[in-house]
């Protein structure tokens, strides 16, 4: 890659007034090679196989950010789904082996580990039925260890026995882990159509189609966003849209060009970079401020799924002519507690579960780090779970659902998790139920669009 004078000084300025950060460096790690049918084996296996591959990770991401002037916030590893590579019939054995990656990923250093997972969408195996009665009792006794399960396709459809049994589930992390506010719920999530490439917590996993090892990179930059936005109040919304596409294409070469440093100096295949907006609570690097510097009086106000599709689409755009190699999830996150602007619209009444709903069906992934009443009851949790996913499914995108039903908290309480995780308030659910529809159970068949062949 050339870089001209003028693009470093633009980047040294993005880096330095406008929040901009490369969110996430992530090593995919295979443990196809790590099966075995003795527990105590795998565990050794795995522990020895990602403390090999990623020894010198951190190392490596703190040098280049030193070099290059810009942050990289996260360094974490991606794993092959676990359900995948073991079968067991012990929720004990899982929890060991929950416990075993995150003993590695404390070795070499790195913020998390996500893998801990399960790919249902068409049914269950005894292992993933084990391992997925075994997440809460594993996210509660691990650190960094995140855990993901795809109950949906659109050429699968939805398997309504996996969203009953999670919406269970994610109530049983939530009582587990009630001490911090039910925080373990923030290191799960459930998928539709989830990718095998995704660099972004909590829902990474290192996919069967994946080289042994390799790196893929996530951007960030709401702030450079939102700065020229402001820039550009008397614009048209198409001029505005043109606007965010070269801004974008500017975020996407410098993520890019990180990523690939990172890879060569660890001798691993460059992957993939994941374009989306990826904000965090620190004022000015909002995914909201962008959207109300548009012309919003507050983000959920009429006119909110419309900009926010304009953006998504403008980043994507942007992006795909700076790399050949978008992938992982690529649009504009939207997670309630990690986005101050989110969080004030939502304290304001703004922005509700059912806007938020509606919002997902043109951004990167779904009902993101929403915090509902902890006496939401398990079968409604499903139902959301499923509304989310019905999204992705019929429209041939990923959506997902990390919701924490904080545990004794009530609708307008404030949950304050600090960190990239945020706070927010307790979002209100609607009072009446599913029940009989989610007890029914079953498959909700593929959609004709589904039909591909």
């Amino acid at each position: 890659m050339f870089y001209s004078q003028e693009e470093i000084l633009e980047t040294i300025k993005m880096s330095e007034l406008e929040h901009f950060d490369v969110r996430t460096v992530t090593l995919g790690i295979s443990l196809r090679d790590c099966t075995s049918r003795d527990p105590k084996e795998f565990m050794d296996n795995i522990y020895k196989k990602i403390t090999l591959s990623a020894k010198n990770l951190v190392k490596t991401a703190r040098e280049i950010e030193q070099e290059f002037g810009i942050k990289i916030v996260n360094k974490r590893l991606a794993v092959t789904p676990i359900a995948i590579v073991s079968e067991y019939s012990r929720e004990e054995d899982y929890i060991e082996i929950a416990k075993t990656l995150d003993r590695a990923a404390r070795e070499v250093g790195v913020d998390f580990l996500g893998g801990f997972s399960a790919l249902v969408e068409k049914g269950f195996t005894k292992g993933d039925y084990t391992l997925i009665n075994s997440i809460p009792s594993a996210i509660a006794r691990t650190k960094r260890v995140n855990s993901s399960v795809n109950v949906a396709s659109t050429k699968a459809g939805i398997n309504m026995d996996a969203v009953k049994m999670l919406g269970e589930t994610i109530l049983k992390l939530a009582y587990e882990t009630r001490d911090e506010d039910s925080i373990g719920c923030a290191k799960f999530v459930v998928f539709a159509n989830a990718v095998q490439d995704n660099p972004f917590m909590a829902g990474a996993f290192h996919g069967v189609g994946e080289p042994e090892l390799v790196i893929n990179v996530g951007i960030s930059g709401p702030g450079v966003v939102l700065d020229v936005v402001k820039k550009h109040r008397d614009k048209d919304l198409g001029t505005l849209s043109d606007i965010i596409k070269r801004t974008a294409f500017k975020i996407t070469r410098v993520g890019e060009l990180v990523g690939r440093t990172v890879a060569t100096r660890l001798g691993i295949p460059f992957g993939i970079v994941d374009l989306s907006l990826a904000p965090t609570p620190a004022p000015g690097d909002s995914v909201a401020d962008i959207l109300e510097a548009m012309g919003l009086e507050r983000t959920g106000a009429p006119g909110t799924t419309a900009a926010l599709a304009l953006l998504t689409d403008a980043v994507k755009k942007g992006g795909a002519m700076a790399t050949s190699y978008v992938g992982g999830l690529s649009g504009a996150f939207i997670p309630v507690s990690e986005d101050a602007g989110m969080v004030k619209a939502a304290m304001d009444g703004a922005l509700t579960l059912e806007k938020l709903e509606a919002m997902t069906s043109v951004c990167s992934v779904g009902l993101d780090m929403v915090i509902v009443p902890g006496d939401t009851p398990a079968e409604t949790i499903s139902a959301i779970i499923a509304d989310e996913i019905a999204i992705g499914v019929i429209n041939s995108k990923t959506t997902a659902v990390r919701i924490i039903p904080a545990y004794g908290k009530k609708a307008g309480d404030i949950v304050s998790y600090g960190g990239l995780l945020g706070e927010s308030v307790v979002m209100p659910v609607n009072k009446f139920r599913a029940t009989d529809f989610i007890l029914r159970g079953g498959r909700i068949p593929a959609p004709v669009q589904g039909m591909k062949n």
